[in-house]
């Protein structure tokens, strides 16, 4: 099995973006992807393109994306997992490189979520629980997560003051990343302060809803080393499930599936978690944040207020988080999201962010959990 890389970046702006289409997005993301890579866009093989469809008019927006990004007669697929789509089509992608199917591919995600209002959006993210047993009844999103924060809270000690912290760091990352949607600093009394939307959680607990598209290029090793090209490599990979309803959940303060995945990925890129120095983690929530860091081996089950409060996942702390602001300031177009991870990652690892970069970052982890855990893609990323 050849071992895969990414050979090549592109990442729009995220944000409300009335300038363009959801095709015009991916081509932004697509062609700052190809001048990155330094290649001819002919030589690749196939695309997968990220997106959840319920958001968009077109019905099958990887066929329209397909045909605006020039790559019509090869073949594509649509991959759709909730929030964790684009890390659902890099394992695809990857999957097929390492079966030798392919050599040089790419994996789009994009999504426009501003054009519904914002009730049609909480019905559609509502209706990720279980549509018979719970989301029948009212649940919503950020009431999942509340479930998860008040449960934490009970057992842990966990405090609103810790969860405000992770609000505090992201939105400090966020300022210095020219691509995210908020780039303004916030302190804790502004998050404390913030209107309540499903306690514990306030406004600036909660991501918000963004347009945007990011794009990367996958290659087998023999092939980026005959294009001449500079690899990061995707060294293990890992992906599980958890049950759709919560009510069959066997615990509150973990995601069984997020658990399950980092296992494998560390398994496969033989690490373990104190060798991560920069991660991309999914904080759709700040409690989900905190849930990472133990779920991934940070820290122990029930030391992720500490964590964040300690400052251990800052840059130049344990392990680096989210310094590009992660979902909760640079904005969360679902289809998006993994692929843009991904992109941070494979810059940190080639030294590539500036204000942001971690001093001698060389191995990277990605993990984007789709809906409330039903699906979670945990990645170990070397760069050589």
């Amino acid at each position: 099995m050849e071992r895969v890389g990414i050979i090549g970046t592109g990442h729009t702006r995220f944000g409300v973006r009335d300038d363009a289409s959801v095709q015009e997005l991916a081509f932004e993301a697509w062609r700052e992807a190809i001048g990155d890579a330094g290649i001819d866009p002919e030589i690749v093989q196939a695309s997968w393109i990220a997106a959840v469809p319920e958001y968009h008019q077109q019905r099958s927006v990887a066929g329209v994306v397909q045909e605006y990004l020039g790559l019509d007669p090869r073949p594509t697929w649509l991959t759709e997992a909730a929030c964790a789509s684009g890390s659902a089509a890099i394992h695809s992608a990857w999957t097929a490189l390492a079966a030798g199917l392919y050599e040089v591919v790419t994996v789009v995600g994009c999504q426009k979520m501003t054009e519904l209002e914002t009730a049609q959006i909480l019905a559609l993210m509502g209706r990720v629980g279980d549509v018979q047993w719970e989301s029948v009844f009212g649940s919503t999103f950020p009431g999942y997560y509340a479930l998860f924060a008040e449960r934490h809270m009970q057992l842990h000690g966990t405090t609103r003051e810790q969860l405000a912290d992770v609000a505090v760091k992201n939105h400090h990352y966020g300022a210095l990343n020219p691509k995210a949607m908020f780039r303004k600093e916030v302190d804790r009394a502004k998050v404390l302060a913030s209107a309540p939307v499903a306690e514990p959680l306030r406004v600036f607990d909660c991501c918000a809803n963004a347009d945007g598209a990011a794009c990367i290029l996958m290659a087998t090793e023999s092939a980026a080393a005959r294009l001449g090209r500079r690899a990061v490599w995707l060294d293990g990979v890992g992906a599980a499930t958890a049950p759709m309803s919560v009510l069959r959940r066997d615990e509150l303060t973990s995601l069984p599936s997020a658990r399950r995945a980092a296992q494998q990925a560390y398994a496969m890129a033989g690490v373990g978690p104190e060798a991560i120095d920069v991660a991309q983690v999914h904080d759709c929530f700040t409690i989900a944040e905190i849930l990472a860091y133990e779920d991934l081996g940070f820290c122990e089950p029930g030391q992720g207020g500490a964590f964040i409060a300690e400052r251990r996942s800052y840059s130049g702390g344990q392990v680096a988080v989210n310094v590009d602001g992660g979902l909760k300031a640079k904005g969360h177009p679902i289809g998006a999201t993994g692929v843009s991870m991904a992109c941070e990652i494979v810059r940190q690892l080639r030294g590539q962010c500036q204000e942001r970069q971690v001093e001698g970052a060389r191995v990277g982890l990605t993990h984007n959990v789709g809906g409330i855990g039903q699906y979670c893609f945990v990645n170990v990323y070397r760069g050589d």
